[in-house]
């Protein structure tokens, strides 16, 4: 991961966070190359799979990588016209439910990586609705750390991802092209870019092809010279908590 430059007032910073971190060990493996080898700057964790504890082992001893918590309640697929559960993990319309989850999730991070989270997001979004995106307010509230899409000194890009909104294929979103377009029209001020990266599709989800070609494209050279063309500096949810108000 290449130095992040000096911040001015005019900057376009950038996050990138690769999300499904310890759901797999392909995907561990995607994102300590893309963090390596690419421009990835952060991750955010799923703490009830069984690779959760590689992947915190890893973040331990490499601390420029940001670690936030992946809250994971279910995944959907959308078949038949309409959006269907993979796996539920509470309901996501009952708020106590969500609260213990997110809780004990909380608490698993803390004892896998030894330390709070430095962001809060959820798998699949489902903090975009209530009840989960005010119990994860209030958590991120209470930790002092940004939730995804909440904070509006942080602006959340989820453009580069590799299928519609109704899981229908688009390679065309995850091109280096694609990714060139969009750092060139990041606006002035902080941006999180979510990818997905992983080494081998061995996983069992929607998403899972599309994987490893982000992460060929996270770390072509071509992204990296875009970075450098278009002054957008590299920063991670860490290196900005001293930084940015939080809420």
């Amino acid at each position: 991961m290449s130095e992040t430059a000096s911040r001015q007032s005019g900057d376009r910073l950038l996050i990138v966070n690769g999300d499904d971190f310890g759901r797999t060990p392909g995907i561990n493996r995607g994102v300590r190359r893309a963090h390596e080898h690419g421009i990835l700057t952060s991750a955010s964790l799923m703490v009830r799979w069984p690779a959760a504890a590689d992947a915190a082992t890893y973040a331990r001893s490499h601390t420029a990588l940001s670690l936030g918590l992946h809250v994971d309640l279910g995944e959907w697929v959308y078949r038949s016209r309409c959006w269907q559960p993979v796996y539920t993990v509470v309901p996501t319309d009952d708020a106590a439910a969500v609260a213990v989850e997110v809780a004990a999730q909380l608490a698993t991070f803390r004892r896998l990586a030894g330390r709070d989270p430095t962001h809060v997001d959820s798998h699949q979004h489902v903090h975009r609705h209530e009840p989960v995106r005010s119990v994860l307010l209030d958590a991120a509230q209470r930790l002092g750390v940004p939730t995804r899409a909440c904070l509006p000194t942080v602006h959340y890009c989820g453009a580069f991802y590799g299928q519609t909104g109704r899981g229908e294929p688009w390679p065309e979103g995850i091109t280096v092209d694609a990714l060139v377009r969009l750092l060139a029209t990041l606006p002035v001020g902080v941006t999180e870019l979510g990818c997905h990266p992983g080494e081998d599709a061995d996983v069992d989800s929607p998403y899972r092809d599309e994987r490893v070609s982000e992460l060929s494209v996270l770390c072509d050279p071509r992204a990296r010279a875009a970075l450098r063309e278009h002054s957008v500096c590299l920063t991670s949810f860490r290196e900005l908590r001293s930084r940015i108000p939080l809420h």
